[in-house]
């Protein structure tokens, strides 16, 4: 859901809280309960759950103190050290100032919902009032802990192993957890923290305190959100976000535990001219790559999108093979290396694989958490979607799951409509071997888009082969004894194109046939430069193609005004930032204006406007005739399987 208020953390209100947090780490009361020290796992797990059952034999009197089982650890780790480690100071820091933001939010919830009232008033409270009040504390407990896991998973998940999948072998669960009172809960949550740090088979190393911390408390917020059903009176829980004051943590509701903390995924690194053929992709991921750096993060929008040359969503769609995967890293490469040199926020925030839940609402609640970071204006972000077909699939097909549906919705909302929001710094791809296969919906939202057919000339042949052998000529010389092509160096086609116009040359007319029927019709009564040769076009394919609508028009203006702003930035601005990328925004988009006047010289809009209708059209035919095709192919797949069967049946009577 979305919340409606946002109400800050502020830090000077956490300075008078520290002093409680840090009472709770030097020491803590707490005795097990009966389940707890009953409790059993399987044979990895035995050993660990035993030593923690048996942690204080059952009385009550012992005190647990974190901040001297760091100490502890610091002279058995490191024997000879004066300081304490880094990563161990980290870990306590981080718990301190978990601790911390989890009191405030549980004194905020208890102010909003009555708590704090009831609780003045305790003494005479009736049965419906002591239900309320208890009822009330189990809720600012079990929001007290969550929001102490979120902010310790926030300071410290940057700082843990990549792969904590050994940690989290070694890991066997939180025995119990306490919602009775915030006291109780969190003497329960540092009881079993301490008890599992002080295990020599959990801790061998200074960083394994780190990881460490990441896994228990990830553990102790899902134990947490299990439980959300059971709760009640949580609607000044999740009617709003709370956001700690100069940083991006934020709390909202149970759904967002790392709202605006997403990082960027690692990739290969792959250059333009690595990639064979595809020249109309390369240049359009070269556009989108300088549309996003003009972003000016002093006045949160983009010149870019004023001029309508930007695309928050665009598609890449051809044949497997053609090098989807390796255009989506050449994209990557190029904005982090561009944002390196200019001091800029990037993240690379390709949608995960498993995104689709088998629990109902899970798959909404992880594209709710996969699109949130993407309206953060203070990065530059890239998201693309990967075999886009298989989590945005049309949704009237038959099979399609209830996840699928939902991580449509989720995208649909926040890609048009009010939760859109996009300052011109982030831009989704969907990349996809099945155009035809996607939501029509989906393709609707879509702005720019571009074949990726690879390689297509004797020069990108060569090329590829090229690409295969050299490193054997590198290492081996005279090993290839082949001859060269005559007249041709290598990779010499394969630099990127100067604008459109030279790989739209052929684009005058459609290609598709249906179209090209429809469009020599309209040409014959009105000429390609009237207003009314596209409006009579348009009705006459909307009688083709009935799912032709208002957005695919929206569309055609948007490619038609990335055509207008189909210009080079000059290469000075790169080697120069303050030329341009550190002007202010109204300079910037001054100077975009006039390379735009300038790029016009020579040019007609109406043969532009021509070439994107003609352009576009094509593919909506080509998408529509595939998906048509991929029918016709599977009832003739079915009928031959059917004679063939009948003939069979017929040989054996």
């Amino acid at each position: 859901m979305e919340h409606n208020s946002t109400f800050p953390i502020k830090n000077i209100e956490l300075d008078q809280l520290r002093d409680e947090a840090t009472s709770y780490l030097k020491g803590i009361q707490w005795e097990q309960g009966q389940r707890a020290k009953n409790r059993e796992g399987t044979k990895k797990e035995d050993s660990i759950l035993l030593y923690l059952s048996k942690a204080n034999g059952g009385t009550s009197s012992t005190v647990t103190s974190v901040s001297k089982t760091i100490l502890a650890l610091k002279k058995r780790l490191l024997p000879n050290s004066v300081a304490i480690p880094i990563q161990l100071n980290q870990a306590l820091y981080a718990l301190q100032e978990g601790i911390t933001t989890g009191i405030w939010l549980r004194d905020s919830y208890s102010d909003t919902s009555g708590l704090t009232a009831l609780q003045e008033r305790k003494a005479t409270l009736d049965t419906a009032g002591r239900r309320a009040f208890e009822s009330k504390m189990q809720t600012a407990t079990a929001f007290m802990q969550f929001g102490i896991g979120c902010r310790i998973l926030y300071d410290l998940n940057t700082l843990a192993t990549d792969d904590l999948a050994v940690m989290k072998n070694k890991f066997a669960g939180i025995p119990e957890l306490a919602l009775m009172s915030p006291l109780k809960g969190i003497s329960c949550m540092l009881f079993y923290y301490d008890k599992y740090l002080n295990h020599p088979e959990i801790i061998r190393s200074d960083q394994d305190v780190i990881d460490f911390t990441v896994v228990y408390f990830e553990a102790l917020i899902s134990e947490i959100q299990q439980r959300i059903g059971a709760l009640e009176d949580t609607e000044t829980i999740t009617d709003r976000t709370y956001k700690l004051e100069h940083s991006k943590f934020a709390i909202s509701g149970w759904e967002n535990t790392l709202e605006g903390t997403a990082v960027s995924v690692a990739f290969n690194k792959v250059q333009f001219e690595d990639i064979v053929g595809n020249r109309d992709a390369k240049h359009f991921a070269r556009r989108l790559t300088e549309r996003m750096l003009s972003y000016d993060f002093e006045a949160q929008k983009n010149p870019f999108q004023e001029l309508g040359g930007f695309m928050p969503v665009f598609m890449g769609y051809g044949i497997p093979g053609t090098g989807k995967s390796m255009l989506i890293a050449a994209i990557a490469t190029r904005l982090k290396e561009h944002c390196d040199a200019l001091e800029i926020p990037f993240l690379f925030h390709p949608m995960p694989d498993t995104l689709i839940s088998t629990f109902q609402g899970g798959s909404a609640e992880k594209m709710v958490q996969w699109m949130k970071p993407l309206q953060d204006p203070n990065t530059l972000i890239f998201a693309p979607i990967d075999d886009a077909e298989n989590n945005l699939q049309e949704r009237t097909t038959q099979g399609v799951s209830a996840g699928v549906k939902e991580v449509i919705g989720v995208f649909l909302r926040y890609t048009e409509g009010a939760y859109a929001i996009n300052h011109g710094n982030a831009s989704i791809g969907l990349f996809t071997n099945l155009p035809e296969m996607l939501d029509k919906a989906v393709i609707s939202r879509v702005q720019g888009r571009f074949k990726i057919d690879g390689a297509r000339s004797i020069p990108d042949f060569i090329d590829q082969d090229y690409i295969w052998w050299k490193q054997l000529e590198t290492t081996m010389p005279s090993f290839i004894n082949m001859e060269p092509p005559a007249q041709y160096a290598y990779l010499s086609e394969q630099g990127l194109a100067k604008n459109l116009g030279e790989i739209l040359d052929q684009t005058n007319k459609p290609t598709e046939e249906k179209v090209l029927a429809i469009y020599d019709k309209v040409a014959s009564k009105h000429k390609t430069n009237e207003h009314l040769f596209f409006a009579t076009l348009f009705k006459e394919v909307q009688a083709a193609f009935p799912f032709f609508s208002s957005r695919d028009i929206r569309n055609i203006q948007s490619a038609i005004s990335l055509r207008l702003t189909d210009f080079d930035l000059p290469k000075t601005w790169f080697e120069d930032a303050s030329l341009y990328f550190k002007k202010d925004y109204q300079t910037k988009y001054t100077m975009l204006q006039q390379l735009m006047k300038e790029n016009m010289q020579g040019l007609s809009f109406a043969d532009i406007r021509r070439q994107e209708v003609v352009r576009y059209l094509d593919n909506v035919a080509t998408i529509a005739d595939t998906d048509f095709q991929r029918q016709v192919s599977g009832r003739i797949h079915d009928m031959e399987v059917q004679l063939a069967a009948r003939r069979l049946f017929e040989e054996k009577q």
